[in-house]
């Protein structure tokens, strides 16, 4: 029995001292740092192409006409903006140009818009320079926006003769932004614009006549951050 048990302690004991010499031979266990993604930024530059319809109102007005139609039709055009993004807050200004075939016609108001051809109210090409400030959903992007409007208004009374000025007025609208694929992102906006008033000169329409234009804008566009 004393033989056992000295036998056993000495078994113990050798098992032991061998027990870390094989732990050392085993592979360690290799170390992977935890993935980490940055969160989407919407700072920087960009351009993008635009293009939509709209929809609106004209009147044309002197001492003997009162005459008031719709306008409609598409547009296309380029965009240039800057974005800075402070937390969730998107900060940004915004800049487009494009050609217009908003238009419409009217021959109900008599005078200089009667007979067969009325009074044509087109607007031949339109811009804006505009503020943007968006909440960020990382990369969804609801905004509002708002500035000035430039466009021109070609004025075609019934005697087919025409006229063309450009207006400075104003644009206020929202929409939502969509970034994929790194550095695109896709938009869909809305804008009311209003060129105010403008004159068809005595050459033209016989007498100064005001001519006004507002339209509504739903357009759709895409866009390059660098």
């Amino acid at each position: 029995m004393k033989r056992f048990t000295i036998s056993a302690c000495a078994g113990l004991l050798a098992l032991s001292m061998a027990g870390p010499s094989f732990a050392a031979d085993l592979p360690k266990p290799a170390y992977k740092a935890p993935l980490y993604s940055a969160p989407f930024s919407w700072s920087g530059l960009y351009v993008g192409i635009n293009g939509g319809y709209g929809w609106g109102n004209t009147s044309w007005n002197n001492a003997t006409v009162a005459d008031s139609f719709k306008v409609k039709g598409a547009m296309l055009g380029g965009t240039l903006g800057y974005n800075l993004q402070t937390g969730v807050w998107v900060w940004g200004l915004e800049a487009d140009l494009g050609y217009s075939w908003i238009k419409g016609s009217d021959n109900t108001g008599g005078g200089i818009c009667g007979g067969t051809a009325g009074c044509e109210t087109k607007n031949t090409w339109l811009g804006t320079g505009r503020g943007r400030i968006g909440y960020a959903w990382d990369r969804f992007l609801p905004y509002i926006t708002g500035g000035a409007a430039f466009g021109g208004i070609k004025m075609t009374p019934a005697s087919t003769a025409s006229e063309t000025k450009s207006k400075v007025g104003w644009a206020l609208g929202g929409g939502v932004e969509y970034a994929f694929m790194g550095a695109w992102s896709a938009k869909l906006e809305y804008l009311y614009v209003d060129l105010g008033k403008t004159t068809c000169g005595a050459a033209t329409c016989g007498v100064d006549t005001d001519v006004k234009f507002n339209t509504s804008i739903v357009r759709a566009g895409l866009n390059y951050r660098f």
